[in-house]
């Protein structure tokens, strides 16, 4: 088929699979120090501010690439020696952090006002509005910049292969090799990419949408 054997199609799936699983951790960690970043980059305590800040300014300064290279090398001199696959999750939850974190302080920011002053109306501690009333609303205008950004974290994946992380990348890189048939190979990569991308962004315009009917 195409000059490509079922074994090499086979490959080049399976590395589609570790995409996923990569995406997985990176949307997963991200989202668990992405939430935090958000409320701190909110608050009115500005060390806190500042410290998020200084970590969003900082991932965002550097390439992904180079991300994962001083998590898998420089972790590596420090004695710990991580897999491909962990070294690059660490990686792409710092990258996704950053980014999730200003996604959803501005979402956080563009809840009205007179929200924040009818829960101080109703006497809620500052948790309980964080908790009760704003989060909510924020939350929902969150959905659809969050959904489209988990695009860009599986495509983005494809940087692991710096670091020889077997994704769909690599596997493609792997099978052009010893075939020599880099259009076919990559073809099929950029198709199989298309598969998993394409839902996800039709999602975030029907969440777009919904969000603009209501």
């Amino acid at each position: 088929m195409l000059g490509l054997t079922v074994d090499h199609l086979l490959y080049i799936v399976r590395g589609a699979g570790w995409t996923l699983v990569l995406s997985l951790m990176g949307f997963v960690g991200g989202t668990i120090i992405g939430l935090p970043i958000a409320l701190a980059r909110s608050s009115r305590v500005w060390v806190l501010r500042a410290v998020s800040s200084a970590f969003v300014q900082l991932v965002q300064g550097i390439p992904l690439p180079v991300i994962m290279f001083v998590v898998y090398f420089g972790l590596s001199i420090s004695g710990f020696e991580l897999p491909a696959l962990v070294a690059a999750g660490l990686a792409m939850t710092a990258y996704s952090g950053a980014y999730l974190g200003e996604i959803w302080k501005g979402c956080i920011e563009a809840v009205p006002k007179t929200q924040w002053e009818a829960a101080e109306c109703l006497a809620l501690t500052p948790m309980q509005r964080l908790a009760d009333v704003i989060l909510p609303q924020a939350m929902r205008i969150a959905i659809p910049p969050t959904v489209g950004f988990l695009v860009q974290i599986v495509k983005n994946t494809s940087y692991s292969v710096v670091i020889g992380f077997f994704d769909l990348t690599y596997s493609a890189k792997v099978i052009n090799n010893s075939t020599y048939k880099p259009f076919t190979v990559f073809t099929i990569a950029a198709v199989l990419y298309f598969v998993i991308c394409y839902p996800m962004s039709v999602m975030s315009r029907r969440f777009e949408r919904k969000l603009k009917r209501a």
